[in-house]
């Protein structure tokens, strides 16, 4: 991943011994989406969103938000993306980006704000942001018939983590990735970000016109969140798996959309919280 990783002298501290050395730290950097779009006096340009990021796979981010945000459903939807402006003096990364829709394409900008607020944490309560999913017209994933076996589940975190060449670098990265019921990884992204790195794994999709994705999981290197459970739902995804604990607003939201959410998955052992009917294993 261009401009993922950035190399600074440290002084290391290891019992007695002191010394200065190299190490490599993950670039943190802004990304500014801007979305051009129709309008009835013809087409505007707004900025929607600045996120700190990994540089890197910047189009797919800014897609998968797009999706996330339920702006887009289909690749389709999008004309072009493209990087803008000057690049940043310091590092040469371009840190804007410009997302063309296509003319047929109409976006609500009032909707999108409601549904930012009501997504992030700002202590609204789980009833309104279950809601706002269902009002822009999220629905139960109910009749999907998608299943994964514990085999498969249990090789999923292992082969993510073989991944992340970034990670390795400077244990400082989340990951996320899209896998298919036979255990292939169809999509891998890595981000300081863990939501950065879901939209990258999303936006992949989109542009690969793969969305909705009612074949595939989700999994996710830390916790599992509403947030990261919310773009799963959007995307069309049945299963999200992560190596840490969901929250309780992921788990109702699960159950309220008939999604699998599965925690704790490390080793041959997982907790599944929701959807267990995706799930075959041994008794």
């Amino acid at each position: 991943m261009a401009g993922s990783s950035h190399t600074v002298e440290i002084r290391k501290i290891s019992d007695a011994l002191q010394h200065t050395l190299a190490d490599s730290v993950a670039v943190e950097e802004p990304l500014e989406v801007r979305l051009a779009y129709s309008t009835p006096d013809g087409r505007a340009t707004r900025s929607i969103s600045i996120t700190m990021r990994t540089p890197g796979n910047d189009a797919e981010l800014a897609a998968g938000f797009l999706v996330s945000e339920s702006i887009v459903r289909h690749g389709r939807d999008i004309a072009s993306i493209d990087s803008c402006g000057p690049p940043a003096p310091d590092s040469g990364n371009y840190n804007v980006v410009r997302v063309e829709l296509s003319p047929d394409v109409r976006v609500d900008l009032g909707r999108l704000q409601r549904h930012f607020y009501t997504t992030s944490s700002c202590g609204v309560c789980g009833k309104t942001s279950l809601d706002a999913l269902r009002a822009v017209g999220i629905a139960s994933l109910r009749d999907n018939r998608a299943s994964f076996d514990r085999e498969t589940l249990t090789s999923i975190p292992g082969r993510l983590r073989e991944s992340q060449a970034t990670f390795d670098k400077t244990g400082g990265l989340h990951a996320a990735a899209a896998f298919d019921c036979r255990g292939e990884l169809i999509v891998t992204m890595e981000d300081v970000g863990r939501h950065n790195a879901v939209d990258k794994v999303i936006g992949s999709l989109l542009l690969r016109d793969q969305l909705p994705a009612s074949d595939l999981g989700l999994m996710v290197s830390g916790r599992a969140s509403f947030e990261l459970m919310q773009k799963a739902l959007v995307a069309g995804m049945p299963l999200l798996a992560a190596v840490s604990a969901p929250s309780s607003l992921a788990v109702q939201l699960a159950n309220d959309f008939d999604m699998t959410l599965v925690g704790f998955l490390r080793g041959e052992a997982f907790n599944i919280y929701s959807g267990e009917q995706r799930i075959r294993y041994d008794n």
